[in-house]
């Protein structure tokens, strides 16, 4: 069922229990007033509505349904019947919301949390919703496979231009780390795009591989899009899967991103002047590797600058300028003597730089207060 479809059958449900005609678009404020909506407008710009055979976790019911339903004309009685019907005669019908942005936290989760040996993480992506009920699903049987019914909303609401709901759907589509594996075969599509007739396996491969590459292209299209539109994520995303720097060409919003994942991109895409920029917002936050880079990669003919990370490591209980060793195995992982085998030296040299002159060194102990104190 589509929501016109839920829309109508709702007028012509209430209007059969009462001695008033709806509007139609009368009806859409009501849905929307339902799941605590100003309007229905705003409920499409945040959220998706669609029918889902799983039924939700919750009635919708809003206080503000009465008053609603009041304002747009109708008698105290009317609004009465609308505020006990109309919410069960959602759940009867199946209707459901997803809030968008809560959708895209979870397939971000789905997508980049899944590998435990990933090297960075989002957690400074975005503000994460933590109220998951609108999706009806734990974490634990969360997948990024959507239903055909709200990938169907997903599109519609794409079409319209919202850019969340191009983003949704990118990650929806988006490879993971087994799809050079499970893609399908290449060669068994060509085969078949030349003529050749297929069957068994080989129909099959063809057919992974003709599926896989048109997801792809779904999925390249979506993420553009969003990223065009405006979506700083997805402009990320699409620096680091297809090497396009609209990411680095957009002013610098500091706490929005993993600085470190930034910077590994920003290195692939060898732009140097962007990858000091975010080592420099990673040792802001207190980052004790992205300081050291810095004193040795970036900021070595600043002197001043280099004593401030040298403090400011010193206020985050690591003093740069002592050696730093111990014993490791020859992977580079910490000895374990129960292990045992061959014992190698790692860690690093403490970092020996010229004195300051005396007011150099207040400057640059003030500086790194300063930084302290804001990231507090």
């Amino acid at each position: 069922m589509k929501i016109k479809e839920f829309v109508y059958s709702a007028q012509k449900h209430i209007e059969a229990h009462t001695d008033e005609k709806f509007k139609r678009t009368h009806i859409y404020e009501l849905l929307a007033a339902s799941f605590n909506y100003n309007s229905f407008a705003a409920l499409c710009a945040e959220s998706i509505l669609f029918h889902d055979e799983q039924l939700p976790k919750y009635e919708p019911h809003n206080l503000a349904l009465r008053q609603r339903c009041v304002e747009l004309g109708y008698t105290p009685a009317t609004a009465d019947f609308v505020f006990d019907k109309l919410p069960a005669y959602i759940v009867e019908q199946k209707i459901t919301l997803v809030n968008i942005s809560e959708l895209i936290s979870r397939l971000r989760e789905e997508l980049f949390y899944q590998d435990e040996h990933s090297e960075w993480n989002t957690d400074n992506y975005d503000d994460e919703i933590e109220d998951n009920t609108s999706l009806h699903q734990s974490d634990e049987d969360y997948e990024r496979e959507l239903s055909p019914e709200l990938l169907a909303e997903l599109e519609i609401a794409a079409e319209k231009g919202n850019l969340h709901a191009h983003y949704a759907l990118a990650l929806s589509l988006a490879p993971d780390d087994d799809y050079e594996q499970n893609h399908g075969s290449d060669y068994w599509y060509t085969q078949q795009q030349q003529g050749r007739v297929l069957t068994g396996i080989e129909k099959e491969w063809a057919d992974n591989y003709s599926q896989s590459a048109h997801n792809i292209q779904k999925y390249e299209f979506h993420l553009r899009e969003a990223a065009r539109l405006g979506d700083e994520r997805a402009q990320l995303d699409l620096a680091e899967n297809f090497n396009d720097p609209l990411f680095f060409e957009q002013p610098t919003k500091e706490n929005t991103h993993d600085p470190l994942r930034v910077v590994e991109i920003a290195e692939d895409l060898d732009r140097l002047h962007d990858v000091h920029i975010w080592l420099t917002i990673a040792a802001k936050a207190g980052d004790i590797n992205a300081m050291t880079r810095l004193i040795e990669e970036f900021d070595q003919d600043d002197l001043q600058r280099c004593w401030t990370w040298i403090y400011l490591a010193q206020l985050l209980k690591t003093d740069l300028t002592k050696d730093n060793h111990y014993a490791i195995h020859e992977n580079g992982s910490h000895y374990d003597d129960d292990v045992g085998g061959n014992m190698y030296v790692g860690g690093q040299e403490g970092i020996k730089l010229p004195p300051l002159s005396e007011e150099q060194d207040i400057l640059a102990h003030q500086n790194a207060q300063s930084i302290y104190k804001k990231d507090k």
